[in-house]
């Protein structure tokens, strides 16, 4: 199977769903992880395209860790919007990976370009194999639209997420400190924007409440988009049903 991991920011997607992507590459599935910005904005110390350039390189071997590609979405930090440009690039992306299944931000999250990604996402997911609706790639339209999963945010409670399902990540904890520790620009910009330094630690501090909720150690939740004409079958479920807590 081929499975795109799309958030908006570099280290998103090892917080929410490393583990899982962990675990499906460890099952040999083609995993893909896109972040729609590049992350221009996450230094004190260092001009936009050179910050980019920096955590586009730590996404990439975050990725590498467990065997995944990491592809750039084209848009910059605060300035993802949820308008008719953008759903084409997002759908261009989508002809271009051709995934099975898609997992993205969820609906109600703390930061607008987390919410614009969930939107844009699911939007280029329905749009993906419309062969009427243009996007700048040779890429043909999708065959069928993808598999849509949700990750939990991490202000769950504030959103109002109830998930359908978490996923047992408890062996694959040590790959997901891993990959969020090769975001190292990150540690530096939170230790002087938001005065922390212990983001591996809100990671697992995450993790274990994630987990605690279905009753295990480790977890990570995810919601199942199935409202018509969306994928019905639940395809990710049956994939990790050895890990569903």
């Amino acid at each position: 199977m081929r499975i795109a991991s799309i958030h908006a920011h570099p280290d998103d997607a090892e917080i929410l769903a490393g583990g899982t992507l962990a675990l499906l590459s460890k099952l040999r599935h083609e995993i893909v992880i896109v972040t729609l910005s590049a992350g221009d904005c996450g230094s004190m110390l260092h001009a936009p395209d050179e910050i980019a350039s920096i955590r586009k390189a730590e996404a990439a071997a975050s990725a590498a860790l467990i065997g995944a590609t990491y592809r750039w979405g084209g848009f910059r930090d605060l300035s993802i919007f949820s308008d008719d440009a953008s759903r084409r690039l997002v759908t261009a992306l989508l002809r271009d990976l051709r995934p099975d299944i898609v997992l993205t931000a969820a609906p109600r999250d703390y930061l607008s370009d987390h919410e614009a990604t969930s939107q844009l996402v699911r939007d280029a997911c329905f749009a993906a194999p419309i062969p009427n609706y243009a996007a700048p790639t040779e890429s043909a339209p999708l065959a069928a639209i993808p598999h849509l999963y949700f990750m939990e945010p991490i202000d769950a409670a504030e959103s109002r997420v109830s998930p359908d399902f978490t996923v047992n990540v408890a062996s694959a904890m040590e790959t997901k400190r891993a990959m969020l520790a090769a975001h190292q620009s990150q540690r530096q910009w939170l230790r002087q924007q938001h005065g922390m330094d212990d983001y591996i630690r809100q990671m697992e501090d995450w993790t274990r409440a994630c987990g605690a909720r279905a009753g295990t150690v480790w977890g990570e939740a995810f919601r199942h988009y199935k409202v018509h004409p969306y994928p019905q079958q639940p395809l990710l479920q049956q994939l990790l049903s050895d890990y569903l807590s």
